[in-house]
């Protein structure tokens, strides 16, 4: 699928239950209910949009590359592509997209990545994976940053767990307790959590509106950006996932056009 395949949504901006708008370079991590339909809006054109979905109750369960390119027997996503998740089962399904085609390959920028592709002094520069991380050590079972710096710490399984911030990662037991957190402030709703999201929870990410064409001889390229403003895709959730999203900051290739942009968030029931 190397043409571009591209379908209006007849969703109203105006009844959607949740409306953001996420800078350059920040993290959104956020639950998608099963049933509810998510826009990526592309506000001012060629920004790349960094995305990993996890099952909400279940997070070894999570986007794959893999059998997503496999059940659809192609390497790029648009209007009817399902995203798979590594147990073969649908998480979403894109039910609308007027960029057209969206890339599966060309993973999220790091600092090792910045430093090998571009220049030794690119290292220190913000990139995706630093957004990830960053997501997922706010993540800590369903208690906020803030409830876990209070002089006396709630143990959502009961009892106290003893005054002073809290020293350290929560344990595992704590962290399982049934609540998601919401990054935007407070609890996300119910689901029991198994475990805590950790780095080795970054796999293979989707780069929406990302243009990384594969080239004769197999490999890839960066190519200019094939989003305009106002471009937008729309992705409707088979099941409770949690979506992770770093909107990309690089700087150093064509991807968000050298100049990194906000985008805007919508869910509709």
């Amino acid at each position: 699928m190397s043409s571009f395949h591209r379908v209006e949504s007849p969703l109203d901006p105006g009844t959607a239950v949740y409306d953001h708008v996420l800078p350059a370079g920040e993290g959104w991590l956020h639950p998608i209910q099963a049933g509810q339909t998510l826009r990526i809006l592309d506000l001012e054109g060629n920004q790349a949009v960094d995305t990993l979905f996890y099952n909400a109750h279940d997070f070894t369960e999570r986007y794959s590359a893999t059998e997503t390119l496999k059940q659809q027997g192609a390497i790029y996503l648009t209007a009817g592509s399902q995203l798979m998740s590594s147990h073969g089962r649908e998480m979403l399904t894109i039910t609308a997209d007027t960029c057209g085609r969206h890339d599966t390959l060309g993973g999220a920028c790091a600092a090792e990545s910045n430093a090998v592709r571009y220049a030794l002094d690119k290292r220190p520069m913000h990139s995706c994976r630093d957004t990830f991380l960053k997501c997922l050590w706010q993540y800590d079972g369903g208690l906020s940053r803030k409830r876990r710096a209070a002089s006396s710490v709630p143990d959502p399984l009961g009892g106290q767990a003893g005054p002073g911030p809290a020293p350290g990662a929560l344990s595992r037991k704590r962290r399982a307790a049934p609540s998601v957190l919401d990054p935007l402030g407070g609890q996300a709703g119910p689901g029991p959590a198994q475990g805590a999201l950790t780095k080795r929870d970054i796999t293979c990410n989707i780069n929406f509106f990302m243009n990384v064409p594969v080239t004769s001889k197999g490999g890839l390229e960066f190519a200019d950006g094939v989003s305009a403003p106002g471009k937008y895709v729309e992705m409707r959730a088979a099941m409770d996932v949690l979506c992770l999203i770093s909107n990309c900051p690089q700087l150093n290739n064509p991807c968000n056009a050298y100049n990194p942009t906000p985008v805007r968030l919508l869910i509709w029931n």
